[in-house]
């Protein structure tokens, strides 16, 4: 089975972060996605073997794109709840994953990154992406 029909819930979080990031910042292009998640995957793989992360040279593009990614990462690994609304109300997830799903997820996502600015651009992904993550 594929990752994303394993983990639809999971995958789609972490691409919520990605669209909120787009948003803000429409300028936004397939490579910036690319180099956050290559930065988010080493983050965790550092994490895993006890090493610590890489200095990425991210710029504030990207960092916003990772912070992004890294807040719903760690809500699904049950680390950190999500707020909403003005009151602040905090949600946690129904069932905390693995960082080792979290990593499946994140290659995944670079994989469909790749794919689609290779058959559609510089913006290919993102503007697939934004027509389906609300």
């Amino acid at each position: 089975m594929r990752v994303e029909e394993q983990y639809p819930d999971v995958c789609q979080n972490i691409e919520f972060g990605i669209v909120m990031a787009y948003r803000d910042c429409p300028g936004l292009a397939d490579a910036n996605v690319m180099r956050a998640l290559e930065a988010l995957i080493d983050a965790y793989v550092a994490e895993k073997i006890g090493r610590p992360p890489r200095t990425t040279g991210l710029s504030k593009d990207e960092e916003l794109i990772l912070g992004n990614m890294r807040s719903m990462c760690e809500w699904r690994l049950g680390r950190k709840p999500l707020t909403r609304g003005n009151e602040g109300e905090e949600f946690s997830p129904s069932q905390p994953q693995t960082v080792d799903v979290i990593l499946l997820c994140l290659k995944r996502i670079l994989k469909s990154v790749k794919k689609w600015n290779r058959e559609y651009g510089m913006r290919g992904y993102l503007s697939f992406i934004v027509r389906f993550v609300r």
